[in-house]
């Protein structure tokens, strides 16, 4: 699992300012800059069709989190 502040990192590296976004908000925030669906945490019956994802195990357990 990837730790917030490696997240907030790669935002940074992207040339976004992160704040004080949690990771949830911040990967959905860093999906939709990326042009990509901001789906993280919402693969609710654990299927997703973005195999290459980084956040892709994130957000697997994520989602089990949230809607368990």
């Amino acid at each position: 699992m990837m730790q917030v502040e490696k997240i907030r990192a790669i935002a940074r590296e992207r040339g976004l300012k992160p704040g004080k976004m949690k990771k949830l908000e911040l990967i959905r925030y860093l999906q939709k800059e990326e042009g990509n669906p901001q789906c993280f945490a919402t693969a609710v019956d654990g299927v997703c069709d973005q195999l290459a994802c980084l956040w892709r195990e994130d957000c697997f357990a994520a989602a089990r989190r949230l809607h368990s």
